[in-house]
């Protein structure tokens, strides 16, 4: 697909077919999440793929938003370093921005290859470490499901450049 065609396509996706998704297209998009920029490329991140019926649990334990999350044959749980990241003149990591970027290479790539995302960063982040049995120097800073969608996708609207863009 062209670029804007995949910044002009991608939507949150809210309902997804069980098919299973190849492990070589799995591959394409985590590629893309390798090779996302990050402060002074320290890579600070780490990407948990849950496909099996027990750690997606843990996840429902923690966001019980809707019968749709359950339906998408994997979770993709993004982590980040905040002790291996670079940090701010003001001491503060900047692990959440690097795998936010890094987030958004996973979610660009899977709209590419024909796969539904939806960010998900409205649960607790330190209950879903502790589920997951994370160690102390990783905080969870988002989630989503990955799977191909099932059903229509909604259109959406965006606001006007000018109001959104300002020039000086």
């Amino acid at each position: 697909m062209e670029f804007h065609d995949v910044l002009k396509t991608r939507r949150s996706i809210r309902g997804f077919k069980p098919d299973p998704v190849s492990q070589e297209l799995l591959d394409r998009v985590f590629e893309a999440v390798r090779i996302a920029p990050s402060a002074c490329n320290l890579q600070p991140w780490k990407f948990l793929v849950l496909r099996t019926p027990e750690p997606k649990a843990l996840v429902y334990e923690v966001y019980n938003r809707g019968a749709w999350l359950r339906e998408a044959p994997m979770i993709v749980v993004a982590l980040g370093n905040r002790k291996t990241a670079w940090k701010r003149l003001d001491g503060t990591s900047a692990h959440v921005i690097d795998v936010s970027i890094a987030m958004e290479h996973l979610v660009l790539a899977a709209a590419n290859e024909g796969l539904g995302t939806c960010w998900i960063c409205a649960f607790d982040q330190a209950q879903l470490h502790h589920k997951l049995g994370l160690s102390s120097e990783w905080d969870v800073v988002a989630m989503t499901p990955l799977g191909y969608p099932d059903g229509e996708v909604r259109p959406f609207s965006r606001k006007a450049l000018a109001e959104i863009v300002e020039y000086r």
